[in-house]
């Protein structure tokens, strides 16, 4: 069954699932099936064992490596900073799992310099603007935008 963790307490290690079928379900973190500890908003697939929560497992939401990082501060600083060096490039969109928007910005980027370098420049203004942006968005925003939603571009 599917569900969306409505909240978690590391103290008590005990967290609340809002599953598909309209139910609240409780579980801990001897079921939850993932390295890192749930957070609020994540999507889950789960069982029911005898009226009871059996294992739980996060659900991709796209940025694989991002997710990996824990720490949201870091993956929007390490994104900033990708932006800002290697824009042009798209490398900021590979690491945030945004590969077609990532491909686009380099297909541009290499492929402008043919037009005089006006299509690499627009690419770079949209890589800097981007770094900007991810400087000054909120930890929650940006990972409500650029992790687990799929906003590609600002």
């Amino acid at each position: 069954m599917k569900g969306t963790v409505l909240r978690y307490s590391v103290q008590e290690n005990i967290g609340t699932i809002s599953a598909e079928d309209g139910q609240h379900y409780e579980f801990n973190n001897t079921q939850w099936q993932d390295n890192d500890s749930p957070r609020q908003g994540q999507q889950v697939d789960f069982s029911i064992v005898e009226g009871q929560v059996g294992k739980v497992f996060l659900l991709s939401s796209g940025a694989t490596f991002a997710n990996n990082i824990g720490n949201i501060s870091n993956t929007r600083l390490v994104a900033a900073l990708l932006a800002f060096f290697l824009g042009g490039f798209g490398v900021h969109k590979f690491y945030l799992g945004k590969t077609t928007a990532g491909v686009i910005m380099l297909v541009v980027f290499l492929l402008g310099f043919i037009l005089l370098g006006i299509p690499s420049f627009i690419i770079g203004v949209i890589a800097f603007v981007e770094f900007i942006i991810y400087l000054v968005k909120p930890n929650e925003e940006f990972q409500r935008d650029y992790i687990d939603g799929d906003k590609s571009w600002f």
